[in-house]
């Protein structure tokens, strides 16, 4: 070998400062590098997506537990419902019995209870007036009888008034038709003559 070449095996010569910049170079472009570089950006992203993820578990509490309460309101009401069917189912029936315990009322008030020839009609319609009346009753249909209560316009219905000394003004003073009641719901209002100042 000449003294102008060199054993690459066994040189011992030093790099220069241009081969270590380039070795920099090179070891800038590996992907251990590119790693290195961006794993800030990595963390602040699995950050971003961590706090993503909280926010969308809230909204997924908060929807449930919306839907959750929507829920029970819907079977409250559907239980009112149901109960206030059940409760009120007869109304129309009942309001259409009452013509019926009207006209009894009407043939007792008629009759004379002293009268032999009709008195045993009379004890009759009685009976069955009572009858009547106890079957209204026990579906919780009562009667308004207002005389000489105040006037109440949510139970009453005023058809003309009187001059009155002996009792208050708006004191009902006489009844011509009962009123009733349908579990505490107005059936029908009770039709009245009320005082006035005389």
């Amino acid at each position: 070998m000449s003294d102008t070449q060199q054993d690459p095996v066994n040189s011992s010569a030093t790099p220069d400062t241009a081969t270590l910049s380039q070795g920099e170079a090179i070891l800038s472009q590996t992907p251990e590098a590119e790693t290195l570089t961006t794993s800030d950006s990595a963390t602040a992203s699995v950050e971003s997506l961590q706090a993503r993820i909280v926010e969308l578990e809230n909204r997924l509490k908060d929807q449930q537990l919306r839907a959750q309460a929507e829920l029970q309101n819907l079977m409250r009401r559907t239980e009112r419902d149901i109960s206030q069917a059940n409760k009120y189912a007869l109304e129309k029936f009942s309001a259409e019995l009452l013509a019926v315990i009207d006209n009894l009322e009407r043939a007792l008030a008629a009759s004379n209870p002293d009268d032999e020839a009709v008195r045993a009609l009379r004890d009759g319609v009685v009976l069955t007036h009572k009858l009547f009346g106890d079957a209204l009753k026990k579906f919780k249909i009562e009667s308004i009888e207002p005389v000489g209560e105040p006037f109440n316009p949510e139970l009453h219905q005023a058809v003309s008034t009187q001059a009155s000394n002996q009792v208050e003004p708006n004191t009902v003073l006489t009844v011509y038709q009962k009123g009733y009641l349908l579990n505490g719901r107005l059936l029908r209002p009770a039709i009245v003559v009320v005082a006035s100042a005389g």
